[in-house]
């Protein structure tokens, strides 16, 4: 009687551990992805990732758009919580702001992915060094100058102080470009974190800086709409820079445009970014939520416009 009643007790367990891993229960997976704004190319990138790994694990995905607002977006999480999400994904725009919800949505038992920007009581967080990140871009603006401009340049940096969490990406952005090309002069540093920003604080600029010749953004985005001020003004001569971050498909798109002034980019890969978001989620369905947090760090590679007109292409694409 003991045997016969350890392998129907060995034959629960199984079976309860199938019905765990099962693609039927793949359906009852619901996904909830937060990001600051959707107007930005590489939010909407990441949430192409996202997208493309729930498709494959058989995930509902549930996006919504903060719009840069912070109380929406702990009223996004609420309402997560209220819809019974499995797990919720998100680029906090206040870190602390979320921290309260976060709490609350972990006691009703869903996971929590920060990626970007950190969510200190996240399960999981995809992150990146803020100011490592403005070295980088900061570096290719240098080099530019160095090698195109004689060392001596005005500089516009169109950046996303508006977010607190990313001011050390503009800082590391400013110190790089001082550093590496000291004659260079810094005449601005403005957020605008979408490219309808970006052209309208490039068109000022460009307006009261005739010799302005290097434009770089903590993004893509803002340096986008930033390019098509320039084209617009006529300033988008051979020695003009515009540079940004992010790596994203426009901006891919843009370098190899017949006369673009899109110098270069850093891709991060955020389709991966996506993809690895969903991956913890899986993992956590699985083998159950570690006690201490996994952190995982993006990669950055440099993306010239002669590697673009060469065919580069973004992970994913």
């Amino acid at each position: 009687m003991k045997r016969v009643s350890l392998i129907l007790l060995l034959s629960l367990v199984l079976a309860l551990f199938t019905a765990c891993v099962s693609p039927a229960d793949a359906a009852q997976v619901t996904v909830g992805l937060s990001v600051p704004q959707l107007a930005n190319p590489y939010f909407v990138t990441v949430m192409k990732g996202v997208q493309a790994r729930c498709d494959e694990f058989g995930y509902t995905l549930i996006t919504v758009d903060a719009q840069y607002d912070v109380a929406k977006q702990v009223s996004d999480f609420e309402n997560f919580g209220n819809q019974g999400v499995t797990a919720v994904i998100a680029c906090p725009i206040d870190s602390n702001a979320l921290i309260p919800v976060v709490n609350q949505l972990k006691d009703m038992g869903i996971i929590v992915i920060s990626f970007a920007q950190i969510i200190e009581n996240a399960h999981a967080i995809l992150t990146i060094g803020e100011y490592e990140y403005g070295v980088a871009i900061g570096t290719n603006a240098a080099k530019w100058i160095n090698e195109k401009l004689g060392g001596v340049a005005e500089v516009l940096i169109i950046s996303q102080d508006n977010v607190e969490a990313v001011k050390r990406r503009g800082d590391g952005i400013e110190d790089t470009i001082l550093k590496q090309a000291p004659g260079a002069k810094i005449v601005g540093r403005q957020a605008g974190d979408n490219p309808e920003s970006g052209m309208r604080i490039a068109e000022d600029y460009l307006q009261q800086y005739p010799n302005l010749k290097v434009i770089t953004g903590n993004n893509d985005a803002g340096p986008l709409g930033a390019h098509e001020a320039v084209k617009a003004a006529g300033r988008n001569t051979a020695d003009f820079y515009v540079g940004g971050a992010d790596a994203t498909p426009e901006a891919i798109a843009k370098m190899k445009e017949e006369g673009s002034v899109y110098r270069a980019t850093v891709d991060i890969i955020p389709f991966k970014t996506g993809n690895d978001a969903v991956d913890f989620i899986k993992e956590f369905l699985a083998n159950g939520v570690p006690e201490k947090a996994p952190v995982d760090y993006y990669t950055m590679e440099d993306v010239w416009q002669d590697d673009a007109i060469a065919g580069w292409t973004p992970f994913g694409s």
